[in-house]
């Protein structure tokens, strides 16, 4: 169970107690603040009858217990506790008893101040010792310090116990409270960036015939939120932390993956994302010159693992020129045009007289990964440049299309079974020949000017067989997209990209899939993730076990996954707006909808989205067939 509003972070089991073992604990800013608080009520622990989030920032736990004597075999005092991830838990206690109660409470605590790190490695360190402070207990050692007050102040505190005790009398039907705060000494409150009413994200709505809809898009906005980090030297720009626990912290690629996932809700976080890159983009004479940096990430079992700052790199002009089609004001878009020109010159420069774009370390592979990427990168930053007047758009497209007329033929494995795309090309020219989920940016190819998609690298043949492909049950585990196709060599179902279901790749495959007119194959993996989310309690991780699905199944939890995780949450915004198609040109004053005509999920309204700067909603029957029902003035719509 975990309460997210970062800096602000609690977690726990869905017991309720915070035992101190494991990773237990309020968190603010990668420190936890308090791993023990554990509650006896009349002496003993109450039985966990229920565990709930009410809010990507909220937990509910409910206990109950049998207080006196008389009570029979029912409890007579339920104990609830509300915590959130702003470093605050209150404690309520309600009688059901037919007679007056004395319940005596007592509540241990107790911290380390261990950074997140060391917890996850299995090396917090030691319980400190606490001390009695005004209304509650206080802990320091060299890392600073943290406290805990009670509102009512506690009759008693021991220090040496880590206890603070409260005896309370309960009339028939009667109730009492207790509220606990924790924070780091010098410390204000918890202020969560997405909770704040400049929140970059537009709180949209769906209903519709399935109901999975509308609980999947707005824990999927609620997290997101969660997520929001500022930039301390900027603070009115906004991005996204990766996810919690893990990786709280930004990381680029993800950043803007789930920005661009997310321009329907609006063209602010997207801004707010590229502006804080830009501020970290290599500058000078060097190969790195222009790229955006980022670390390493695993690839699998058959490729060394890829450079995100690569990735950053090529998503960066994408996301700047998409975020412009949907809205998103002339003087940002010059502002930011710069550095987007800075990631183009790398790429040009980086390819130089060659076709492909490279792993950037020596004797790197051709990852067909990269080259989707690159192509977009190339065509929708030309679309980029020619709209903003400034040159080099006509060199990037000639090399796109050189790029694409070669892929076609040299990254295309035939075979009895229609083809494949290879994954990569190694430096002695071997086909890499393994099928995964990497392979869905292929047709991944981006939003152009009056909502034409941009050419892929593949042709209508291998986008057919590509589609298939995915549409087996060696890459549709029934829940979503594998990692890695489950006949592969080395398949592993919880891979992190050798068989476990990624949400963002299979999100980026429904979306590829309607956009290519491929719609049972993306209709099949859109209702598996819908599946997996409703075990999920709607916040979906950002993978789970590529177990097949079979009947009375439900989803394995990955071990190691982020939950929530940037680009799962705003995977649930792009699932359900793939629906309904939107292809806006705000330059052009012109939306296009293309909407999924086999109504996967029924009627769907999707309202409160965002659109060439104003509040965009529209309605696809179950015929699917599209009604818009609020747009910008001026807007025209096309079919």
């Amino acid at each position: 169970m975990i309460c997210v509003a970062l800096p602000g972070l609690a977690i726990s089991t869905d017991q309720g107690q915070l035992t101190g073992r494991g990773l237990d604990g309020f968190y603010r800013a990668g420190r936890r603040v308090l791993s023990r608080c554990q509650v006896r009520v009349a002496g003993r622990e109450p039985l966990a009858v229920q565990a709930r989030m009410t809010a990507a920032d909220c937990a509910r736990f409910v206990g109950t217990l049998r207080a006196s004597p008389q009570a029979g075999p029912d409890p007579d005092v339920v104990v609830e506790r509300t915590r959130r991830a702003d470093g605050s838990e209150r404690i309520t206690l309600r009688s059901a008893a037919v007679r007056p109660l004395r319940v005596p409470v007592e509540v241990a605590l107790g911290t380390d101040l261990a950074d997140l790190g060391a917890i996850a490695s299995g090396n917090p360190g030691p319980e400190l010792p606490a001390t009695v402070h005004d209304s509650g207990l206080r802990w320091s050692c060299v890392k600073g310090s943290s406290a805990v007050t009670a509102d009512p102040p506690p009759a008693d505190a021991l220090a040496s116990a880590g206890l603070l005790r409260w005896e309370f009398a309960l009339p028939p039907g009667g109730t009492a409270s207790i509220e606990l705060r924790v924070r780091l000494d010098g410390a204000g409150p918890v202020r969560a960036v997405g909770r704040a009413a400049t929140s970059p994200l537009a709180s949209a709505c769906v209903s519709g015939d399935d109901p999975r809809a509308e609980a999947l898009l707005r824990t999927s906005i609620e997290d997101l939120q969660a997520l929001l980090l500022r930039d301390p030297a900027h603070p009115s720009d906004t991005h996204l932390a990766a996810g919690v626990p893990w990786r709280c912290g930004p990381a680029p690629a993800d950043a803007l993956a789930a920005a661009r996932m997310t321009l329907s809700l609006g063209t602010r976080l997207a801004a707010g994302t590229l502006r804080t890159l830009a501020r970290t983009q290599l500058r000078g004479q060097g190969p790195q010159s222009g790229m955006i940096p980022g670390p390493l990430r695993d690839a699998g079992t058959h490729l060394p693992p890829g450079c995100t700052g690569t990735e950053a790199t090529l998503l960066f002009p994408a996301l700047l020129a998409e975020a412009r089609r949907w809205g998103l004001p002339e003087p940002e878009t010059e502002e930011l045009l710069p550095a987007a020109e800075r990631c183009l010159t790398w790429l040009r420069t980086t390819v130089g007289d060659g076709t492909y774009l490279r792993d950037p370390h020596p004797g790197g592979p051709v990852r067909c990964e990269t080259q989707a990427h690159a192509h977009r990168a190339a065509l929708l930053g030309a679309d980029l440049l020619d709209a903003c007047g400034r040159p080099g758009g006509a060199g990037l497209r000639e090399w796109a299309g050189a790029m694409r007329t070669a892929f076609r033929a040299d990254l295309w494995i035939d075979d009895v079974g229609g083809g494949r795309p290879a994954a990569a090309r190694a430096p002695d020219g071997r086909l890499v020949p393994h099928l995964g989920a990497a392979a869905v940016h292929l047709l991944d190819t981006g939003l152009l000017g009056g909502g034409e998609q941009a050419p892929g690298l593949l042709d209508k043949v291998q986008t057919e067989q590509l589609a298939r492909l995915l549409g087996a049950p060696a890459m549709d585990s029934g829940w979503g997209l594998r990692g890695l196709g489950a006949k592969e060599a080395g398949y592993n179902p919880f891979g992190h990209r050798s068989g476990a279901v990624r949400v963002h790749a299979t999100a980026l495959a429904v979306a590829g899939l309607a956009a290519a007119d491929y719609e049972k194959e993306a209709s099949a993996l859109l209702r598996g993730v819908l599946e997996a989310a409703a075990a999920f309690g709607h916040r979906l991780p950002e993978m789970y076990a590529g177990e097949q699905r079979t009947d009375g199944s439900a989803p394995l939890p990955h071990p190691a996954a982020c939950r929530p995780a940037a680009t799962s949450a705003a995977a649930g915004v792009l699932l359900l707006t793939t629906l309904a198609g939107i292809r806006p040109d705000a330059p052009g004053r012109t939306v296009t909808m293309r909407p999924m005509r086999s109504a996967p999920l029924g009627e769907i309204v999707l309202t409160g989205l965002r659109v060439a700067g104003a509040p965009f909603s529209i309605r696809v029957s179950r015929l699917g067939l599209a009604m818009v029902e609020e747009a910008a003035d001026g807007l025209q719509l096309r079919a």
